[in-house]
């Protein structure tokens, strides 16, 4: 039976549970924020992006810049304003070369086994569209930059090759050369090596079904609309299958915990008596179980879903590559302290995290700093500490809620009843 350990669920949903969400550039917002969790306002700094020099654009479409804007991910990263989302939807379809990457994704993800997915791969070599691919990535843009490494990402565990370094030697026995180059340039133009993992196969899989209305929040966009994946692990035509709402769930789970990353910057620094840290323990602990609430809802439409040999190696591949970890669950672990509770966890807090991108990381670095103070609560009495051990049961419970989910995905479906005498 597959062992699986970490990851979320999608289906439409509405913000019954949880506070509206705030515009990330908007002041009145902002205020709006502070105000609905009883906190002073914070001070909010969303991501922006240098100028950056005009360029023409290549035969892709795509302006050249490799010399004009940063590795991705090497901007300051603020995750009050929308968590570890994108900031921008996912790119839905690539252009120009990049399409034969589109289309080998799609076919790879559909492959009935690994050996067809790796016909596929080598189909591709052969016909020198990895080596084409190769060449242009230094001119992609770096929001490009995500959505090809999204789709290398299911290639690479629909082959089987998700915990290969595609620059050790070894890996050349094992997997298509030329897609391992073609792995290593994207990962190289996006600043981040182990990108094959559940934040990139499912917060860049996702698009809106229908277009929607300008200037809403990435975090209110994916809560509240319908989500379709980019990449389908069901063919065209057919139900989605489970992995893909498990996929797709994980993205709302992010999107409905950006709660969870805002009161995270809240007891940043807070001193366990301060007077805000139990209100803000008391609204994570009411985040909690909203997220929890929406795994469950999640849970009925993925077990009835159709599922295939594939796509449960597929996700025991993950599991056991430690790549399933929710990103959420990873910050309220960052305040909260957890995965401390046992010896080694330190070390299993690092191994999961190396698959966020470098801001990501560092945002989780400075939560384990910053809120040492509060997980000191840990240690006394009295009713503050008696909040802080009901956010941090919360979490586990959670996290069991979530595994669950797991397991539902990775279990094979039940044969259909025998008919009727």
């Amino acid at each position: 039976m597959t062992t699986v350990t970490t990851t979320t669920p999608s289906t439409t949903t509405t913000d019954r549970d949880l506070p509206p969400s705030a515009h990330p550039d908007a002041m009145a917002a902002s205020a709006t924020t502070a105000a609905g969790l009883g906190l002073p306002p914070a001070q909010r700094s969303p991501l922006r992006h240098p100028a950056h020099p005009a360029s023409a654009p290549d035969d892709d479409g795509h302006a050249d810049t490799a010399s004009s804007l940063p590795p991705c991910g090497s901007a300051p990263h603020d995750a009050r304003v929308h968590g570890f989302l994108p900031e921008r939807p996912p790119v839905r379809s690539m252009i120009g070369t990049w399409t034969r990457l589109d289309a080998l994704a799609r076919a790879a993800a559909v492959a009935p086994g690994r050996e067809a997915a790796i016909t596929i791969v080598e189909r591709a070599h052969r016909a020198d569209e990895l080596a084409a691919l190769r060449q242009r990535v230094s001119r992609l843009s770096p929001r490009n930059a995500e959505a090809a490494a999204m789709r290398i990402a299911v290639i690479a565990v629909s082959c089987g090759w998700n915990g290969l370094d595609p620059q050790a030697p070894a890996a050349r026995r094992i997997a298509d050369e030329a897609f391992l180059d073609l792995w290593a340039a994207v990962a190289h133009r996006i600043d981040h090596d182990q990108f094959v993992a559940l934040p990139t196969l499912a917060l860049r899989n996702w698009a809106p079904e229908r277009k929607p209305r300008k200037h809403i929040p990435i975090d209110q966009l994916a809560r509240t609309e319908p989500l379709v994946p980019i990449v389908r692990w069901a063919p065209e035509g057919q139900p989605l299958s489970r992995l893909d709402r498990l996929m797709l769930a994980a993205t709302r789970l992010e999107a409905h915990g950006i709660w969870l990353f805002r009161l995270a910057e809240t007891l940043a620094g807070r001193a366990p008596d301060d007077s805000s840290t139990q209100t803000a323990l008391r609204r994570l602990v009411r985040v909690q179980h909203a997220l929890r609430a929406q795994l469950r809802s999640e849970a009925v439409e993925l077990a009835a879903a159709p599922t295939t040999p594939q796509q449960r190696a597929v996700l025991g591949a993950l599991a056991e590559q430690g790549a399933l970890e929710p990103p959420v669950l990873q910050a309220a672990d960052a305040v909260l302290g957890v995965g401390a509770r046992r010896p080694g966890e330190g070390s299993r807090r690092q191994h999961l995290r190396r698959h966020l991108p470098a801001a990501h990381r560092a945002w989780l670095s400075a939560m384990d700093r910053h809120c040492a103070p509060v997980r000191t609560l840990a240690h006394r009495g009295g009713p503050d500490a008696a909040t802080y051990r009901e956010a941090q049961e919360s979490l586990i419970a959670l996290r069991r809620t979530y595994t669950s989910l797991l397991h539902a995905a990775a279990h094979p479906a039940p044969s259909p009843l025998p008919a009727a005498a």
